[in-house]
């Protein structure tokens, strides 16, 4: 099959490799119909490419039509359309009993310390290849495959299950928003505009999204969003107490992470980790990792005192200079972490299938490529460029070698 592959750093190409196979029983084999392109995969295809081997397939955002299951799969049958959530997990141990699926113990990797395994992410989450592919072999399919309706709507309007749409409740659930309180979501990139539209959906009466590109701000405007341009601001927490009473948001969501612009330092290191060999640079990156943390700090100023600070965007680094001082003098309550999928998309289900969109899922992509164009896709995602804010890739389509753009599917 052909398959979107990791070749080094900010180098992937779409090759040739082995058809997935059942090898255990809760397997299911999908072909796969769409695939999204996350700016978590970017993560991969710069900075953390040392925790990848060339030739990985990369992505976590599928989804397709069954095509065979293992003996313990009973849900889903061939020929049935499904979404896959990029968390890896079983449903029955005692974190999915707690609803959090994003720390299922039966795919815990424990060799690195992390959490479940997650498609895509290499061997920092498991090593579980990804979904940029013609096929995907799904692991734990008795419990994570979702069936959805075989309607005739786009997948754009499922797709988004997989992680987009719960990343987005989750960040909006964390960021404890009071009942017509007033919510800044940092950065309009694909959680952050869900982000901003769930909160209004979900009764915030003053909901602000702030970003530096053009058609990030035009969307999130067009869905009733407020929105500051960094462009023309020169200190954001002034600019935002001005428009909430003098005090400051009730919550700031931080929907950017560590591909903030900011330190010089934090980015050189990453970058210099990079140039080493994988032994050297996985633990360098583990153990002296150092994020740029400009969103991070910009939250922290910005929220009010006593408010909640919801991050969303990864960040990687274990000696980042938290302003603790800052953080404990304003009495911030701060909640992050890993989407836990599947905890929320019965919630969704209705939501994302409601034929009057009230989430706007079916206004989101901006690019469907076919998977030839993948290389291409991930550096003008990369670059913000020729206005990509979700690019889906559809292994279907004939390869173009040029974007092929609509702001909505057509």
């Amino acid at each position: 099959m052909r398959a979107l592959t990791w070749q080094g750093k900010e180098d992937v190409r779409v090759e040739d490799v082995p058809d997935p196979e059942i090898t255990e029983p809760t397997d299911a084999i999908i072909k796969v119909t769409s695939t999204a392109v996350c700016g978590s995969d970017l993560h991969l295809y710069s900075p953390l490419g040392a925790f990848i081997d060339p030739g990985y397939v990369l992505g976590h955002e599928p989804m397709g039509i069954v095509q065979e299951v293992g003996p313990e799969v009973t849900r889903i049958k061939p020929g049935d359309r499904v979404v896959i959530p990029f968390n890896v997990s079983c449903g029955s141990c005692w974190m999915c009993a707690h609803g959090l699926q994003s720390q299922c113990e039966t795919t815990q990797v424990r060799e690195q310390n992390t959490g479940a395994s997650l498609l895509g992410f290499g061997k920092l989450y498991g090593d579980v290849p990804g979904g940029q592919a013609e096929y995907l072999r799904v692991p734990q399919a008795h419990y994570g495959a979702i069936p959805v309706p075989d309607d005739g709507e786009p997948d754009e309007r499922y797709l988004y299950l997989s992680d987009v749409v719960p990343t987005a409740w989750q960040a909006v659930e964390y960021a404890d928003i009071p009942d017509g309180g007033s919510v800044v979501v940092l950065g309009l990139g694909p959680i952050g505009q869900m982000s901003a539209r769930i909160a209004r959906h979900r009764g915030a009466a003053q909901v602000i999204g702030v970003d530096l590109v053009p058609e990030r701000l035009a969307m999130a405007r067009r869905h009733g969003i407020a929105t500051l341009d960094l462009r023309d601001v020169d200190d954001l927490p002034e600019a935002v107490r001005d428009l909430t009473g003098g005090r400051g948001p009730d919550s700031v969501i931080d929907a950017v992470g560590m591909e903030a612009h900011g330190s010089r330092v934090a980015e050189a290191i990453q970058k210099g980790a990079n140039l080493l060999p994988d032994a050297l640079a996985r633990p360098m990156l583990k153990n002296l990792g150092v994020d740029r943390l400009g969103a991070l700090r910009l939250a922290i100023s910005t929220v009010r005192r006593g408010g909640t600070i919801s991050l969303s965007g990864i960040y990687g680094g274990v000696v980042d200079p938290v302003p603790m001082l800052e953080l404990f003098d304003k009495q911030v309550n701060l909640r992050m972490g890993q989407a836990n999928v599947r905890h929320w998309t019965d919630t969704l289900m209705p939501l994302v299938s409601d034929p009057a969109d009230p989430l706007g899922v079916l206004d989101l992509r901006t690019h469907r490529l076919s998977l030839e164009d993948g290389p291409g896709a991930y550096e003008t995602f990369q670059k913000k460029q020729d206005g990509a804010i979700k690019i889906v890739l559809d292994p279907t389509l004939p390869a173009t070698g040029a974007p092929h753009t609509s702001a909505t599917n057509a």
